[in-house]
């Protein structure tokens, strides 16, 4: 079997403070190749045409198989709370827990609204809502939901000095939103239940089905549902993260940006992943930090035994 490269998508090496390594790991990371690097890290992990993320066309395409021939835009179920500043957005998507029948009454609400806007809305899954958009219809950037989550919720919307024909348009259309999900009765309903109420609506991921999507992995590993819908459009195996390595066929990619514990990353993933490469079933493996540079790994390096072990990341 050909040894499989493992790149790890990681944040950045601030995230980690002043975490200390392990010795091993450390003495590894000293003797490896540090690369400076610039631009998207996922970049270098997907080659999409035309340049962009259009996360909606990916998303839809797995979910319902009819993405081509339409624009289309993430308008997701979320729960908004206010506070004295403004209003946060506290859970969207798969976190609020709807099943179908939920789904289907709050977008029966929602469809003249929406569709009188020439917008037509639909859920193929209850935790992914979506806007079918014309061709040509011009939007406004909208930041990805996991940006904006616990965040000032108008920090994130078109600005209301824009006074565009598009900006008014679609905060008009969130507001008609908002107030028919807080006068739906499955609201009453899910707080009597301890749930949080479907009162708000994200819109993201705008675009059109990518010309073409390609890979030099063979496996990605993501909870990133973006990066997942369009690996799988670039006939990748593109599957949820596992809890710790797990040895597989062909060069493998692995979402890591959420790591925050350099304990538990070495132990689920460094350390087992460094036994594969001395023992010559992996050939390579990249660090990818946050985009800025890469600590890539070999098994040769063993032999740079001058070099002093890193304590810790920021070294």
């Amino acid at each position: 079997m050909t040894p499989t490269t493992a790149t790890l998508l990681l944040p950045e090496r601030e995230r980690f403070g002043g975490q200390r390594l392990s010795e091993d790991l450390g003495r590894r990371l000293a003797r490896a190749d540090r690369i400076a690097r610039s631009g998207d890290p996922l970049a270098r992990v997907l080659d999409v045409l035309p340049r962009g993320w259009p996360v909606a066309a990916a998303t839809r395409q797995r979910d319902a198989r009819d993405a081509a021939h339409a624009a289309w835009m993430r308008a997701d179920p979320a729960y908004v709370r206010p506070d004295l500043n403004g209003a946060r957005l506290l859970a969207y998507g798969q976190a609020l827990g709807l099943d179908e029948a939920e789904a289907a009454d709050f977008l029966r609400a929602l469809k003249p609204l929406f569709g009188d806007a020439g917008f037509p809305i639909d859920a193929p899954r209850p935790s992914r809502w979506y806007l079918r958009l014309p061709q040509g219809a011009k939007l406004p950037s909208f930041a990805s939901p996991e940006t904006v989550l616990g965040a000032d919720l108008f920090e994130h919307l078109p600005d209301a000095a824009d006074q565009s024909p598009e900006g008014r348009r679609w905060r008009s259309l969130l507001s008609e939103a908002q107030v028919t999900l807080h006068n739906h009765p499955r609201n009453a309903q899910r707080i009597a239940a301890g749930q949080a109420p479907v009162n708000s609506l994200w819109f993201w991921g705008a675009g059109l089905l990518p010309d073409h999507v390609r890979s030099a992995y063979a496996r990605i590993c993501s909870d990133d549902e973006a990066l997942t819908a369009l690996g799988a459009l670039a006939g990748v195996q593109a599957t949820a993260l596992p809890p710790r390595w797990s040895a597989g066929e062909g060069d493998l990619a692995v979402d890591l940006r959420r790591a925050r514990d350099l304990q538990a990353l070495e132990r689920d993933w460094l350390t087992p992943l460094s036994a594969e490469l001395d023992a010559g079933r992996v050939s390579r493996i990249a660090l990818e930090f946050g985009g800025s540079e890469a600590y890539e790994l070999a098994r040769a390096q063993r032999w740079r035994f001058w070099r002093k072990p890193l304590r810790s990341l920021q070294a």
